[in-house]
């Protein structure tokens, strides 16, 4: 067991819901997104809200401007114009540049953990709400 193992927890809720969502957004048509944090005080890493987002412009607002977010993503890209979909499914890692120290180093410590328990395919690091409207071309670039 890693050390951010013994850190960290998901409940089993948690875990059946990472699994659930991996699963049931691999073939999607659009995409879908949901926001995780982590609690202070306990090292929970929980869903923040039981919203799905669809849409990239309402993920960007419910980001908060001075804390850290993991936020998993499956998101539909026509690859390189050969008009093959494909469906990668990602952790946006939002760390903003006005978060606090502490709050850094604890997403740091589990930064890791999350995206072995969640089986995203890659991590990709913003720091605003503004470059989520990046993230197609991003995973267009793979």
């Amino acid at each position: 067991m890693t050390s951010e193992a013994r850190l960290y927890t998901f409940s089993d809720e948690t875990k059946t819901f990472l699994r659930k969502f991996r699963l049931g957004t691999s073939r999607a048509s659009d995409p879908a997104a949901v926001i995780f944090f982590i609690d202070k005080t306990t090292k929970e890493i929980r869903q923040e809200e039981d919203v799905v987002y669809h849409d990239l412009a309402e993920l960007a607002e419910e980001l908060p401007d001075h804390s850290p977010r993991f936020v998993l993503l499956s998101h539909p890209v026509n690859l390189n114009g050969s008009g093959r979909l494909s469906v990668p499914y990602v952790m946006l890692y939002y760390l903003p540049k006005t978060c606090n120290a502490a709050l850094r180093m604890l997403y740091a410590g589990a930064k890791e953990l999350m995206r072995n328990t969640s089986e995203v395919t890659k991590i990709i690091d913003i720091e605003s709400p503004e470059d989520v409207e990046e993230i197609p071309d991003k995973l267009r670039e793979g």
